[in-house]
């Protein structure tokens, strides 16, 4: 049975208020949501790479191997513009790069 696209939205705010309160796993299932278009969203590597990379930068291994996955399948360009916006995420989120978060 397919999610309805208000069941999606949910979902996806969901994981983004878990990602600011700290949690790991939300990080990489968000990276999972863009890459892969889960429930409906549009894929974008961008964003994956972003989030893919704050869970890498939190010791998620499996975040680190998804990040190498679809890097090449990206840009210079495209990959550090993901840089850029996880640095942002950070600094908005107040946790420094290399910072983890409480699991």
């Amino acid at each position: 049975m397919a999610i309805s696209l208000k069941s999606a939205e949910f979902l996806l705010r969901s994981r983004m208020a878990d990602a600011e309160a700290g949690d790991v796993e939300a990080l990489f299932e968000l990276g999972v949501t863009y890459s892969t278009g889960r429930g409906g969203t549009d894929v974008d590597l961008i964003e994956a790479h972003k989030w893919f990379n704050l869970a890498a930068l939190n010791g998620c291994t499996r975040g680190q191997q998804c990040r190498a996955e679809i890097s090449v399948e990206m840009t210079a360009r495209e990959i550090a513009e993901a840089q850029r916006q996880a640095r942002a995420w950070l600094a908005i989120a107040g946790r420094g790069a290399g910072q983890r978060y409480a699991a």
